[in-house]
Formats: structure tokens, sequence, C-alpha cells
């Protein structure tokens, strides 16, 4: 795992970041709610998902590279970003 770590560095974050971000304001967008929220939530979950999979055992990211680990966090952050606007908005 500590090799995932070492080879995901700073330009995947900021890839990861990024994809959270435009994903979040997309459902902000979409559904007219805070578009900043879920951009921090995208965010956060983008960046989280790899890592998550990572300490879960799941190895085949290492070996992907950037754009799997892109494509991963982009369907982290979405299921994320569901998942809060389905808790924030029930009633």
């Amino acid at each position: 795992m500590e090799g995932f770590f070492e080879g995901l560095g700073i330009a995947a974050l900021v890839v990861l970041a990024l994809i959270g971000l435009v994903i979040g304001a997309l459902a902000g967008k979409v559904t007219g709610r805070s578009v900043a929220l879920y951009a921090l939530v995208g965010a956060a979950a983008a960046i989280a998902t790899p890592f998550v999979l990572a300490a879960l055992g799941v190895t085949v990211l290492a070996a992907g590279g950037l754009l799997l680990v892109a494509f991963v966090g982009a369907v982290g952050a979405a299921v994320v970003v569901a998942l809060v606007r389905t808790l924030l908005h029930r009633k």
C-alpha cells in the first residue's frame, strides 16, 4: 500500500480534486442546490476513493495509472454526491 501512496503523487491529487469539483458543481447546478457544497463534497470524495480502495486491498489501481485512478475518483465522487443529496433532502 505504501507503493500506491508514493506512486500517486501531487499531480494525481490535483487531477482528482478537479474532477470531484466538476462533478459536484454539475450536480449542484442540475439539482438547483448549493454548488459550493456539492463541489467540496465531490472533491473530498474523489480524493478519498482511491485511498479507501487501496486500504481495502484493491491493488490494481497502482498498476492502472493516472487514468484509472481518475476514473475511480470520478465514480466515487458521483456516488458520494448522490448519497449526500439523498440524505440531505430526505424528509
